[in-house]
């Protein structure tokens, strides 16, 4: 009987250990370094979410890319959840304007205007699932999507 219970001790001791070193390793690397994320709904279709597809695309987000906020334009970004529409605006410096592929069912920056370059929150690099779509993400700006340029900036 005491045998027993040394070996349940031991094993708990083990398994204590192991939780305390294991849980803040994989809390600060799924924080710091990179994630998975389901991609709901349609705005960003047709990179993500396909017309017609069943399930949702999962993405692998790339927080460690983007930690000296170093996105290019057509770069499929993830950022902190949180009224500028047909209007032109001036982005300030530090921020950054942000637009769905489905235009018209993406809650975006011609919604709520300029992002703050603080709110950036990943960088989608990878489509993980599902397995038909495995794919590196590459960064697409659509032709239609052109800045406008000021007199200032000419």
């Amino acid at each position: 009987m005491a045998q027993s219970q040394g070996w349940v001790k031991r094993y708990f001791k083990a398994f204590c250990k192991g939780f305390f070193v294991a849980v803040p390793v994989a809390v600060t690397f799924l924080d710091r370094v990179a994630c998975v994320a389901r991609v709901e709904g349609a705005s960003m279709q047709p990179s993500l979410n396909p017309g017609g597809s069943r399930s949702s695309d999962v993405v692998l987000l790339n927080h460690w890319k983007v930690r000296n906020f170093e996105v290019q334009r057509g770069d499929i970004v993830s950022l902190v959840t949180m009224g500028h529409k047909n209007q032109y605006v001036k982005v300030p410096r530090g921020h950054m304007w942000v637009e769905g592929d489905h235009h018209g069912h993406s809650f975006d920056s011609n919604s709520f205007g300029p992002v703050s370059l603080g709110l950036l929150h990943a960088h989608a690099t990878h489509i993980l699932w599902p397995p038909e779509r495995w794919q590196k993400l590459e960064s697409i700006l659509p032709p239609e999507r052109s800045p406008v340029q000021s007199s200032e900036e000419e």
